[in-house]
C-alpha cells in the first residue's frame, strides 16, 4: 500500500514556521503582518472559508480584516475598497473571495489588487511573472502542492510530472512550478487522448481536474506520487461524502505515496496563504524572505 503523504500535519508544521515568524518580526521589528479578505455575498462554502482563514491567520499572530460586503455590492464601491486596501500599509496581503456575484467582473476586480499584495497569486502581472520563473507570488494549492512533494520526495530535477487539469488556479502555475524545479512536465486534461496512458509515464501526478474518482489504480505508474488536489462532493450508501479527483482504493494498492482526501492537499492552501501573507511582509520592508516558504 502507498505511503500517506499526511497534509495536516504538515500544513500544522508550516504554520508553526509562520508564527514563530511573525513573532521575530513583531519583536524585531515592530512589525505585525495584515491580511484583509474580502467576501461578496452570503454564499455559504465561501463564508466558511472566510472564517476559517480569519481564524488561522489570529492564530499565527497576524492581523485579520474581514471585509464582508451585500450581494449587490456595486463594482465601484468593490474596486473603490480594494484600492483603499491597496493604500494600506498595515495590509500586507489582499484576498478577494471567489466566486463573485455574477454581475461582478472577477478579472477586472483580481487585477485592481496591488500584486505585490496578491497573496492567491492570482493578479496577471504574477501570472506572467510565475511563467517566466521571476519572483512573484504564486498561487496557495499549487505552491502546497510543491512544498508536499519537496518534502517527500526531495530534489524533483529529472522527474517526469503529469498534471491532469488546466485551470488558471491549480493546473497551469502547477506545471509552471514543476518546471522551475527541473520535472518534466506534461499538461493532460478531459479531452487528452488515452488520458490514462498519458498518466502511466508519470513519476509525480497531480490530479486537478475536478471529477470525482476519475483517476483510477490502472492509470497510476507503480510506485508513483500522488497529489489528489480534488475535493468532490458525493452521496454514497445515503451519506455524503468528501472524495477527490483519484480514486483513493484502487490507487493507493498501485502508488508509492498519495495524498488522502480529506487531510491532504486542502489543510495547505490556508498555510500557504499564511506563508504567502509573511512573503509579501518581508518584501515590502525589504527584509529577508521566510526560508522553505517559497517557491
Amino acid at each position: 500500500m502507498a505511503q500517506v503523504i499526511d497534509g495536516k500535519a504538515f500544513a500544522a508544521k508550516v504554520r508553526g514556521q509562520v508564527a514563530a515568524e511573525v513573532a521575530r518580526l513583531r519583536a524585531e521589528h515592530g512589525i505585525v503582518p495584515g491580511l484583509a479578505v474580502v467576501l461578496v455575498g452570503a454564499d455559504p462554502a465561501s463564508q466558511v472559508y472566510v472564517g476559517s482563514k480569519g481564524k488561522a491567520t489570529v492564530e499565527v499572530g497576524m492581523n485579520s480584516y474581514e471585509h464582508k460586503l451585500p450581494a449587490d455590492t456595486s463594482e465601484a464601491d468593490l474596486l473603490a475598497l480594494i484600492g483603499r486596501l491597496n493604500r494600506d500599509p498595515k495590509v500586507n496581503g489582499i484576498l478577494v473571495q471567489l466566486p463573485l456575484p455574477a454581475h461582478l467582473d472577477s478579472d477586472l476586480v483580481i487585477n485592481a489588487i496591488d500584486p505585490a499584495k496578491d497573496v492567491d497569486g492570482f493578479h496577471i502581472s504574477n501570472v506572467g511573472l510565475l511563467g517566466t520563473g521571476q519572483k512573484s507570488m504564486v498561487p496557495c494549492t499549487p505552491l502546497g502542492c510543491l512544498m508536499l512533494l519537496r518534502d517527500h520526495l526531495g530534489p524533483l530535477a529529472g522527474l517526469s510530472a503529469v498534471v491532469v487539469g488546466r485551470s488558471n488556479i491549480v493546473g497551469k502555475p502547477m506545471a509552471q512550478l514543476l518546471l522551475g524545479d527541473s520535472c518534466t512536465v506534461t499538461i493532460a486534461h478531459s479531452k487528452t487522448k488515452d488520458l490514462p496512458a498519458v498518466c502511466r509515464q508519470a513519476d509525480i501526478l497531480v490530479a486537478a481536474v475536478g471529477r470525482p474518482e476519475m483517476v483510477k489504480g490502472d492509470w497510476i505508474r507503480p510506485g508513483a506520487t500522488v497529489i489528489d488536489v480534488g475535493i468532490n462532493r458525493i452521496e454514497r450508501d445515503g451519506k455524503t461524502r468528501l472524495v477527490g479527483d483519484v480514486d483513493y482504493d484502487s490507487a493507493a494498492r498501485v502508488a508509492g505515496a498519495i495524498t488522502p482526501v480529506p487531510g491532504g492537499v486542502g489543510p495547505m492552501t490556508i498555510a500557504c496563504l499564511l506563508a504567502n501573507t509573511l512573503t509579501a511582509t518581508a518584501r515590502a520592508h525589504n527584509l529577508p524572505e521566510p526560508k522553505g516558504l517559497t517557491a
